[in-house]
C-alpha cells in the first residue's frame, strides 16, 4: 500500500456507475432470505470525461419489468420504412418496446440504494486494479486528490476498455439525436419508428432515422449510421436537420436536448475476465449484440447471473450475454454489410416485411430456437450471406484504430 493511503475492504467492488454498474448494485442491494448479503462498494467517477454521458436505452420485454418506474415511454407497435414504398407496421404483443433515459434510471437506482444496509457509493477515479491473494486491490483517487485503496474479494468492472480486441470485421453504429418539441401535432405516440431508410445512404454501410414519440408534439428523433467511421459534429447536425426538416417535415420545432454515441459492432471475442478475481460486465463484457448495438437487455442477463452467483458464494464470472449461434450469425451479417455484398436497407426492410415483428425481436434478442433462426436466415439474401460465411474462416483478426 502506498504511503498516505487508507485501505478499506468489501466483498465486491463495482467499478463504474453506468447502466451495468447501477444494475448490478441494484440487484445486490438488501437482504434476501437464505442467501448471502455481500458488502458492495459502487465506484462512480467524479463529474468529468470519465463519467458516462447521458444516454437513452431501449429494449423490449414481456409485461412489467424491474425498472419500469424509470421507463419514459413504451410502445406496442413498431414501424419500418423502406427507402421507397409503403411502411411496414406491426404489433409486438406480448412484447413492449421500452425507453429509459439514463438520468431517470440513475435517480431510481440512487433512491433505492439510499440507506442500503450493504451497498455504499463512493465517488472516485479508479487508477489501477491489481490481483492480490484472495482478491484484488483497487487504487482510487478522490476528487480532492486523496488516495485510497479498496480491497475486495471480487471486482466487476464496467468501464469501457481502452481498445478493442482484434477482429475480422468492425463497423461503428454512430448516431446523433434531438429531443424535439413541435408547434403542431406530428407524431403518433402509439408507434415507434424503428428504422426509416428514407435518409441519405453512406457509400459504405447504411443509415436510417429513428423516432420515439413521447406525445403528439414531442419525440426523440435520431440519425443513425452503420459505417466504418463516425461523422464530424457538423455532419451529424446536417444529417439530423435533413431528416427532421426534409424527410419528416416537422415544421417549427424546438430542440430540448441532444445525444450522441458510438457503439462498436464487431465479431471480436470480448474478454469477460481480466484478473484472477476481476471481471468485465456490461458492454465492456460483451453485452452489446454485435449486429444491432442493443445492450440493455444483455447486461441485465449478465448482472442477474452475477448477483445470483455472489449471493450464493460462487465465482461471479459474467455469462456470455449472447449465444454462440447468435454471435456466429452476427459475424456473417456484419461481414456481408461491411463488404457491400448486401443492401442493408433492403435486407432489414425485407425481414420486417416477412417475419412477424414479435418473432423478429425475439430473434434479435437470441430468444428463438434453431428452426426459427434457419427460417429467418432464409429470408435474407442467401448467396451473399453464404459467401460471407464461407469467407470468415480465412480472414485474419486484426486490430482496428
Amino acid at each position: 500500500m502506498l504511503e498516505g493511503e487508507a485501505e478499506v475492504e468489501a466483498d465486491v467492488a463495482v467499478v463504474g456507475a453506468g447502466a451495468a454498474g447501477l444494475s448490478l448494485a441494484h440487484r445486490l442491494n438488501g437482504r434476501v432470505p437464505g442467501l448471502r448479503t455481500p458488502s458492495v462498494v459502487l465506484l462512480d467517477a467524479p463529474p468529468g470525461p470519465l463519467r458516462p454521458p447521458r444516454r437513452t436505452w431501449c429494449f423490449w420485454e414481456r409485461g412489467a419489468g424491474r425498472f419500469d418506474a424509470a421507463v419514459t415511454a413504451r410502445w406496442r407497435r413498431l414501424r419500418v420504412r423502406p427507402p421507397k414504398g409503403n411502411p411496414i407496421e406491426g404489433d409486438l404483443s406480448p412484447l413492449r418496446y421500452k425507453m429509459i433515459r439514463s438520468d431517470d434510471f440513475e435517480e431510481l437506482v440512487g433512491r433505492d440504494l439510499a440507506g442500503s444496509p450493504n451497498v455504499r457509493r463512493v465517488e472516485a477515479t479508479v487508477e489501477t486494479v491489481e490481483d492480490v491473494d484472495g482478491g484484488a486491490r483497487v487504487h482510487l483517487r478522490e476528487a480532492g486528490g486523496a488516495r485510497r485503496v479498496l480491497r475486495a474479494r471480487w471486482v466487476l468492472d464496467s468501464r469501457p476498455p481502452g481498445s478493442l480486441p482484434a477482429a475480422r470485421t468492425l463497423l461503428l453504429q454512430h448516431f446523433h439525436g434531438w429531443f424535439v418539441r413541435t408547434s403542431r401535432p406530428v407524431f403518433e405516440p402509439g408507434v415507434a419508428e424503428l428504422m426509416d431508410f428514407r435518409t441519405r445512404q453512406p457509400a459504405r454501410g447504411l443509415s436510417f432515422g429513428y423516432v420515439l414519440p413521447t406525445g403528439p408534439c414531442e419525440a426523440l428523433v435520431e440519425y443513425t449510421e452503420f459505417s466504418p467511421r463516425p461523422l464530424t459534429a457538423g455532419g451529424y447536425e446536417a444529417a439530423v436537420r435533413h431528416y427532421t426538416d426534409d424527410v419528416l417535415r416537422l415544421g417549427d420545432r424546438e430542440v430540448l436536448a441532444t445525444e450522441t454515441g458510438v457503439i462498436p459492432m464487431t465479431d471480436a471475442p470480448i474478454a469477460r475476465q481480466t484478473g484472477a478475481r476481476v471481471f468485465r460486465v456490461g458492454a465492456a463484457g460483451g453485452a452489446t449484440r454485435p449486429a444491432t448495438g442493443y445492450t440493455f437487455a444483455g447486461l441485465q442477463r449478465q448482472t442477474r447471473a452475477v448477483a445470483a452467483a455472489l449471493r450464493r458464494g460462487r465465482r461471479p464470472l459474467p455469462p456470455p450475454a449472447h449465444s454462440a449461434r447468435s454471435r456466429a450469425m452476427d459475424a456473417v451479417l456484419l461481414r456481408a454489410l461491411a463488404s457491400g455484398r448486401v443492401d442493408g436497407p433492403a435486407l432489414f426492410s425485407g425481414l420486417f416485411a416477412e417475419v412477424p415483428m414479435a418473432r423478429l425481436l425475439r430473434f434479435l434478442d437470441g430468444d428463438t430456437g434453431l428452426l426459427e433462426d434457419l427460417a429467418i436466415g432464409l429470408r435474407t439474401p442467401v448467396r451473399p450471406m453464404l459467401r460471407s460465411a464461407l469467407e470468415l474462416p480465412t480472414l485474419p483478426r486484426r486490430p482496428f484504430d
